[in-house]
């Protein structure tokens, strides 16, 4: 069994923008975090593809992808991931072949079927009678096809022949657990939102696995974390959050506001079931209950590497969380 010290570590950014700061500060931010988790020794920084969110950032994924590997050295950075039914196939092969020809061995690519967005918006994406998930297993053969050279195809993507970084295949939920599987490619877990799909998937990932790209199933979960001093105090960071995703529920989507705002906020016996619910699987607290919950996901699922998100309104108390986790594998 895996313990925290032997399993990597990595960031999973959503350039999230809080209130009272604008779009640039937040993406100097994603600079600043991601040079931050390099330092401290994080194996991954990848970048999330959401659309018409006030409260993240992260849209322009590729733009941003390119930003934080010239602004590193050494740690890999991705997407966590490029939701593949909003792009042409064709285009994301010669995005990410310009990626890892500009960062050769540095670039990850992880594809998600869904939307990452609401219906409005995607379709404002994809066009009507456009791109649609229901050819998912078929696109994503394509777009990996691209990075080979084809005669008989007649379409190439030459930036990409000669440059593929590896392909990851995101999920929450069986159906992509299976693909990946029967691909032989490595799994990425949304765990921080579908808890409850986290062991099934993974169990079907791994009894699907046919060795393909990899010799061996490779699983590494995403997983909302909150560390500070106390968990007291890491309880209070952790609450914008929540009121940030009750307010999208309710079909009212902000930026992420204050500790104090989400402190005063008046919550119904409703609201605080809901959100009970939904964050179970966060993971909140002092070094010593982070630790505890992390060691605990690892004996209950075996996963290889953890990809932490950290959602928090102040970005002194974002960096000093993925201190206080990175301070924990020594």
């Amino acid at each position: 069994m895996s313990s925290l010290p032997d399993v990597p570590l990595s960031v999973l950014d959503l350039s999230p923008v809080s209130e009272g700061n604008t779009v640039g500060e937040t993406l100097r931010n994603t600079l600043d975090l991601a040079r931050a988790a390099e330092r401290l020794g994080y194996h991954r920084y990848w970048l999330a593809e959401h659309h018409n969110m006030p409260g993240i950032a992260s849209s322009a994924t590729v733009v941003l992808i390119g930003h934080v590997a010239d602004a590193t050295e050494r740690i890999r950075v991705g997407s966590g991931g490029i939701m593949l039914p909003n792009h042409a196939p064709l285009v994301v092969a010669e995005q990410f072949g310009t990626l890892e020809a500009f960062h050769p061995g540095r670039i990850d690519l992880g594809i998600g079927r869904a939307p990452g967005t609401d219906q409005r918006t995607a379709l404002a994406l994809r066009g009507p009678g456009g791109l649609s998930a229901e050819n998912f297993p078929e696109h994503l053969q394509e777009l990996i096809g691209y990075f080979t050279h084809s005669e008989a195809r007649g379409v190439n993507a030459v930036v990409a022949e000669g440059n593929q970084p590896p392909v990851w295949l995101l999920g929450s939920s069986g159906f992509s657990a299976q693909l990946a599987g029967r691909l032989g490619l490595p799994f990425s877990f949304a765990h921080h939102f579908a808890a409850e799909n986290t062991i099934p998937a993974v169990q079907l990932y791994r009894e699907n696995f046919r060795p393909g790209v990899l010799d061996e199933p490779y699983v590494m979960l995403g997983v909302s974390v909150v560390a500070a001093e106390t968990d007291e105090r890491a309880r209070y960071l952790a609450g914008p959050s929540g009121l940030t995703f009750l307010s999208l529920r309710r079909g009212r989507p902000i930026a992420l506001p204050t500790p104090e705002e989400a402190a005063e906020y008046p919550y119904t016996e409703m609201d605080r079931a809901f959100l009970a619910e939904r964050f179970g699987s966060s993971i909140v607290g002092s070094p010593e209950t982070v630790q505890k919950g992390l060691e605990q996901l690892l004996a209950d699922t075996g996963a290889d590497e953890l990809m932490v998100t950290t959602m928090v309104h102040g970005h002194a108390d974002r960096v000093r969380s993925y201190e206080l986790l990175a301070a924990l594998k020594s």
